[in-house]
């Protein structure tokens, strides 16, 4: 390593004069910070240590906060207008920059801060080493960040409504259509497949309502709350909350910058929303099996095989359950990240932004994917029907029939399951095409008006009522639900 005697200045260090060949991109990071180190920081250290591949995506918040910071500076009588209108010019050119992909990072100057601020320096000269008065990367990357998934929360919601209504789309016509429901696994009741449906569209309303509040809380600014203390300068949190559209600025300091509750909760949203996907991708591979056949997946979502010419693999349903482990796997991540950090702010917090970050972009991706995917299902509406027939799915309407002929609901479950069983004994694969004449020797109240309490279509109808299966509650449902999305 290099000692400090051959080291140039720290300001010489964010110069645009500077030649990078003067110096090893290792004795740029200390020479960055202060004459305080003597040894460069080890090249591997380096490479383990910075987050560019991370930060890169906050980096237009990193711009859009500093540009407020300014202005709250100005204000506070801490920059002249002139050193601020440099400022606000040269931050707008490194926004362009980043946004048309032509700003130059650099590794050694180690995050999305250091970049911006020695890119600034470069264009404006001595006022951009001003912008971080009153600051610090601990206040900076915590407003960063929170930018980055307020909007990330913001397009996700939007998501979200556009995957409901895609299975509203689909349920609407199927509000009649029969299918078997099953509870363990096994054939229990008919429902509809427009009720089935509906039930995913309910897990992703209760999604959308979460990552609502998710988003309410963590809607606070950090910005000023400096290292961990605050600062001794005239600033304003409340001016810069309102100006990057945060409800209101933080309470308390050491909170502010080493605060990543927020962090669990988008973890632990994403969980939950890919728990839901990962149920509704596990249905749709049992359905698209030969054994069941229930649906057909359009082409653009199944692959093929290598070897077996005949395979159309469900690959779409297959990786959404399989993403489904990792978003969880972040939110174990975020969570034992912080459970051992005494306050303030530690280096450790710089490992909440890859669960942060990978949990919303393939939940945002599974989302999107899944929401495609809907339109294309074709419905095998005979196949549906003739499952929903097997296993005396009618059983409990024969055992309510009953208890509307007068018998207690006890001994009709008793009555029923002699029933079924004598049923199964003589070879009857339903209750309906069972003689009347060996159902009353169970059950002598059962009369001719029975065969009406045993079909399929008799049993869904019955359940008219709110949140029943019945096709009316079904249309009525995904009305509500359309007119609850706006």
């Amino acid at each position: 390593m290099r000692s400090s005697a051959s080291m140039p200045s720290p300001m010489s260090a964010l110069s645009p004069t500077c030649s990078n060949r003067e110096m090893t991109m290792s004795a740029l990071s200390n020479a960055t910070w202060s004459p305080l180190f003597k040894e460069a920081v080890s090249t591997d250290f380096r490479d383990f240590h910075e987050c560019l591949d991370q930060d890169k995506r906050i980096a237009i918040y990193d711009v859009a906060a500093s540009k407020v910071h300014a202005r709250m500076l100005m204000r506070a009588g801490v920059l002249t207008p002139t050193d601020h209108d440099a400022i606000q010019v040269g931050l707008d050119t490194i926004a362009g920059e980043i946004g048309s992909g032509a700003f130059a990072w650099r590794k050694e100057l180690e995050d999305v801060h250091m970049n911006v601020e020695s890119r600034l320096t470069a264009l404006v000269g001595d006022a951009g080493k001003k912008l971080h008065t009153a600051r610090s990367r601990n206040d900076q990357v915590a407003t960063d960040i929170r930018l980055y998934a307020r909007a990330e929360l913001a397009a996700l919601g939007l998501e979200l409504q556009a995957l409901i209504l895609a299975f509203v789309d689909l349920a609407e016509p199927h509000a009649a259509t029969i299918m078997p429901g099953f509870t363990h696994l096994q054939i229990a009741q008919p429902v509809t497949f427009g009720h089935h449906l509906m039930a995913y569209a309910e897990m992703f309303s209760r999604d959308l309502e979460r990552i609502g509040q998710a988003r309410e809380r963590l809607n606070v600014s950090p910005l000023g709350a400096a290292a961990l203390a605050g600062t001794s300068y005239p600033i304003d949190p409340d001016f810069s909350a309102q100006e990057l559209g945060f409800s209101r600025a933080f309470r308390n300091s050491l909170d502010a910058v080493s605060d990543r509750d927020y962090v669990v909760d988008i973890c632990s949203a994403g969980a939950v929303i890919m728990g839901h996907l990962s149920r509704f991708a596990e249905e749709v591979i049992l359905w698209c099996t030969p054994m069941v056949d229930f649906i057909e997946l359009g082409d653009q979502f199944c692959t093929g095989s290598s070897i077996m010419p005949q395979k159309r693999n469900p690959d779409l349903a297959e990786l959404v359950r399989g993403k489904a482990a990792r978003v969880i796997g972040n939110l174990t991540t975020s969570v034992a990240l912080m459970k051992s950090q005494p306050l303030a702010f530690n280096k450790d917090q710089q490992e909440s932004k890859p669960p942060l970050t990978d949990t919303l972009e393939n939940v945002r991706g599974a989302v999107t994917v899944t929401t495609q995917m809907l339109p294309t299902i074709k419905v095998k509406a005979a196949n549906m029907r003739a499952a929903a027939e097997k296993g005396y799915s009618t059983a409990t309407d024969l055992a309510d029939y009953l208890v509307r002929a007068g018998m207690s609901f006890r001994d009709a479950h008793h009555a029923v399951a002699a029933i079924v069983g004598a049923a199964r004994d003589q070879g009857y694969a339903t209750l309906s095409a069972m003689p009347l004449a060996a159902m009353q020797a169970f059950a002598p109240i059962i009369s001719e008006d029975v065969v009406d309490a045993l079909t399929t279509e008799g049993s869904v109808a019955s359940r008219n009522h709110r949140g029943g299966t019945a096709p009316v509650q079904v249309r009525r449902a995904a009305a509500e639900l359309r007119v609850m999305l706006g």
